[in-house]
């Protein structure tokens, strides 16, 4: 028998009886197809470039002196490195108290977001009952709701309770505003895992409670940490909210606590330096939180469905 050049596509069928390898012909690359992939490539180079300029330039503004930033000739390069805007921060000493009170308001809210939209995703996903359809119109609505119309109401209710200032309070307004978005994100995930693997562990003998959590719940990890990265990072950034309910300066979080750099005399202006580098600062928890998760959130974005 003759040996297969590669330029022969051998039929499955005959391959598996003569056990011949399935050779298929290579697609061949026209000038064409190689500069137009090239020039997308480009394109998404420009396109990537142009996203991260923003934060090259926030970082470097960080390391530049004021003096220097000030002036009308940039530098794209860190020729004058200093770490002394950075050193001002921490000789001002309110950085600390802010980074614990964003860090507690954020664990409570994502935490509260991720347990009641959870439950809220499988009511609408699994279940059917009585007002379903007005549930999901009511979460809809609550969505819709412009934040700065509830502010006078909201500071009303902290304050009548006692709770201005305090990090259940906050947390409980940043629960009610993420919910609603994590509930729809949360239930196309519960949609795409079949109950019917559930109803089979129960046949094997597990309970209904056991199935959940031995077979559903490890499926839905990569849609919940997904889910948790978008509240996590509402919960954090959150400005409005927080001018609202935490009015007095030693209970900052830290989006208020930058505000405070942007408060300046006359005489010198803003210190342009200083305000790169907290901002640096606040990004860094940002990007220690979506190191540890993005394996898990980009599983979680693409997945669409049970694999087998």
């Amino acid at each position: 028998m003759s040996a297969v050049t590669p330029d022969i596509i051998v039929d499955p069928n005959v391959a598996k009886a003569t056990g011949l390898p399935v050779v298929r012909e290579r697609a061949k690359i026209t000038p064409r197809k190689r500069a137009t992939k090239w020039a997308f490539s480009l394109l998404g180079l420009i396109v990537a470039l142009i996203w991260a300029f923003p934060v090259y330039w926030m970082v470097l503004s960080a390391f530049t002196p004021n003096a220097q930033l000030r002036t009308t000739t940039p530098q794209f390069l860190p020729v004058h490195a200093t770490w002394r805007n950075f050193e001002a921060i921490f000789q001002e000493g309110s950085f600390w108290p802010a980074l614990r009170m964003s860090l507690a308001i954020t664990g409570v809210t994502l935490v509260a977001v991720l347990l009641f939209a959870f439950l809220g995703a499988l009511a609408i996903s699994r279940f059917r009952f009585k007002g379903r359809k007005s549930f999901i119109l009511a979460v809809l609505f609550i969505q819709m709701l412009p934040a700065e119309g509830l502010f006078i109401a909201q500071y009303r209710m902290l304050a009548s309770t006692g709770m201005l200032n305090r990090v259940w309070g906050v947390s409980l307004f940043y629960t009610a505003a993420i919910i609603p978005f994590t509930i729809w994100m949360l239930r196309g995930f519960v949609a795409g895992v079949p109950a019917e693997l559930e109803e089979a562990a129960m046949v094997d003998g597990l309970s209904r409670t056991r199935a959940f959590f031995k077979i559903t719940l490890p499926l839905l990890m990569p849609g919940l940490i997904a889910s948790g990265v978008f509240a996590f990072l509402q919960a954090w950034n959150e400005f409005t909210i927080a001018l609202v309910a935490l009015p007095a300066n030693s209970a900052n979080t830290l989006p208020l606590w930058l505000r405070t750099f942007m408060t300046a005399s006359v005489a010198r202006g803003v210190d342009w330096a200083q305000v790169m580098a907290a901002s640096t600062l606040i990004a860094i928890p940002v990007i220690i939180f979506f190191l540890f998760v993005q394996g898990r959130m980009t599983s979680g974005l693409v997945s669409g469905a049970v694999k087998g």
